[in-house]
């Protein structure tokens, strides 16, 4: 029978179209229930591939004929003895491409909306991570927010839809991934901005982002309102993009909000965290379009694989914006947070600039699930 490569990409496409498709994940157990391909529709089994090195023979009848299977290992070559194994034994399987390395640094960019002036803005869904990076686009330029270590997909995709990137933004100083603003901006020419409250151990040079920032991108004016939102971290900052959409950076996400520990501040920054969610964002307009830094699990993302909600719907309910008792509120944001991100603090210190990871390292530090929220 055969074997046949799935890419990361053909995958995403099947968790945004809610396709059936059965994962046979030959990594650890542990590795598995830590983090794993998710889809409304999937089905998985767990064998570590160790324990499949005699044959598959005993674990056929787990094996269905009548569905798409999909091996899963770190890296590849694990997944790619598995399906022959299998395809030896009569099952037409995949294998997952680079392994679930190349799965989490997949980017699928999806179009959000679109600008008063004729721009358009779009979302770049890290599928295996949970990470959401933007590109707004007006008059043959674009600026991007939050982008990822992966800076070629964004350089391509501006290429592909004639667009020059000029300015580049983090709306913090990020802990769970390597950002790839600076890195951009050094390729193009742009200017890179990030919140100076988040910036007084960097290495390198930035501009300012501060509340009351207007930037211009294109021809036309889009008022990029820079919005000091601290929480999460001191210095994070929301964007209001043209009056309709909210960035909300890891501040506020669809089912969840930000967690405030990561720079072992939680006690500290946890009033912050509040007065920004209860009192800041409750003066917006309850039409914006929160688009988050990041998703926590499958199920916030939309019909197209976009992840976004309007403001007024969050408040009605996200229970992260409905603790009336600051105490209970205090309580939840820190004592109730999930495990640290991988190699966080190795992380702020190469965003910092102060330690220069290479490729494989980098690769290693981000692996395993977004771990940004509170919920």
């Amino acid at each position: 029978m055969t074997v046949t490569l799935m890419t990361a990409k053909e995958v995403t496409k099947k968790v945004f179209n809610k396709e059936k498709l059965f994962i046979f994940d030959v990594r650890n157990e542990s590795d598995f229930q830590d983090w794993k391909i998710e889809g409304d529709n999937f089905q998985y089994l767990n064998i570590p591939y160790f324990e499949l090195l005699d044959g598959v023979e005993e674990i056929l009848d787990s094996i269905p004929t009548d569905q798409e299977v999909l091996v899963v290992c770190a890296k590849e070559g694990s997944s790619v003895m598995v399906a022959e194994m299998l395809s030896d034994a009569g099952h037409d399987v995949s294998y997952l491409q680079g392994g679930m390395k190349t799965w989490s640094e997949h980017l699928e960019p999806v179009k959000v909306g679109d600008l008063t002036d004729g721009g358009e803005l779009y979302q770049f869904v890290r599928i295996g991570k949970g990470c959401l990076s933007y590109m707004v686009v007006s008059g043959g330029e674009a600026a991007l927010i939050d982008a990822t270590r992966m800076t070629d997909i964004y350089l391509d995709f501006s290429k592909e839809i004639g667009a020059k990137i000029t300015h580049v933004f983090d709306t913090h100083l990020h802990a769970d991934h390597i950002s790839g603003g600076r890195k951009i901006a050094e390729k193009t020419g742009a200017t890179y901005w990030l919140p100076p409250k988040d910036a007084t151990e960097v290495t390198f040079e930035y501009q300012a982002l501060e509340d009351g920032n207007h930037v211009t991108i294109g021809n036309t004016t889009i008022d990029i309102n820079a919005l000091y939102s601290p929480g999460h971290t001191i210095g994070s900052t929301s964007f209001v993009v043209d009056g309709k959409f909210l960035l909300s950076g890891d501040i506020l996400f669809i089912d969840s909000i930000g967690r405030p520990d990561l720079a072992g501040k939680a006690e500290d920054w946890v009033g912050d965290l509040r007065e920004t969610l209860y009192k800041r964002y409750k003066e917006l307009s309850e039409d914006l379009v929160v688009l988050p830094a990041h998703f926590m699990i499958i199920e916030e993302l939309n019909e197209d694989g976009s992840v976004s909600e309007k403001l007024g719907e969050l408040f009605a309910k996200n229970h992260g914006l409905n603790i009336e008792d600051e105490n209970v509120f205090r309580k939840m944001v820190t004592e109730n947070l999930p495990p640290q991100p991988n190699a966080y603090q190795e992380i702020r210190e190469t965003n910092m600039g102060k330690i220069n990871p290479d490729i494989d390292q980098q690769q290693e530090m981000e692996i395993g699930p977004n771990r940004c929220a509170v919920r």
